[in-house]
């Protein structure tokens, strides 16, 4: 075979590699930040306010970050808003999340220890493999925006896994 003869062989061979290593993201439900009701405070309507950016901005920051292609929780949103916490629903999460046909599912949820302490927590259940579900959190100081944007970054950022390479 001639030099000229072996070079589409070897282009398709090489196509193939390229497509390979750059398989998909796998798909995530991101459920919407809970409060873990430990504190002797409970949370203010302030609080309240801010879980639904605090959701929207995890999902952003997963999606940009290559980790996850996130999924609509839109068609179980009023499900799981009439249900328990999620936190505490044995496994209810994992259930929402494969009726999505999402192969993770991510829940978070704020302890607000007092005014100025508090802790966002991350939980990742991979639901194609037998692990245990791994749990991120990060403290942050001061009841506001600022505090719980700065802070979910840095969790997505430095405690979270970095993308798998394929």
């Amino acid at each position: 075979m001639t030099c000229k003869g072996r070079l589409p062989i070897m282009a398709a061979a090489m196509l193939a590699t390229v497509g390979t290593a750059h398989a998909e993201p796998p798909r995530a439900a991101v459920f919407d930040f809970q409060f873990a009701n430990i504190g002797a405070q409970p949370p203010t309507q302030a609080d309240s306010d801010r879980l639904g950016p605090l959701s929207e901005l995890l999902r952003s920051l997963l999606k940009d970050s290559g980790r996850y292609r996130i999924l609509s929780i839109d068609p179980v949103r009023e499900e799981v808003a009439k249900g328990p916490e999620l936190r505490k629903c044995n496994g209810c999460a994992e259930d929402y999340a494969r009726k999505l046909g999402a192969d993770v599912a991510i829940t978070g949820e704020i302890q607000k220890v007092s005014n100025l302490i508090l802790n966002i927590n991350v939980y990742v259940k991979d639901l194609r493999s037998e692990q245990r579900e791994q749990a991120y959190s990060v403290d942050i100081r001061g009841d506001n925006d600022t505090s719980f944007d700065r802070g979910l970054r840095y969790l997505v950022k430095n405690n979270l896994p970095p993308p798998q390479e394929k």
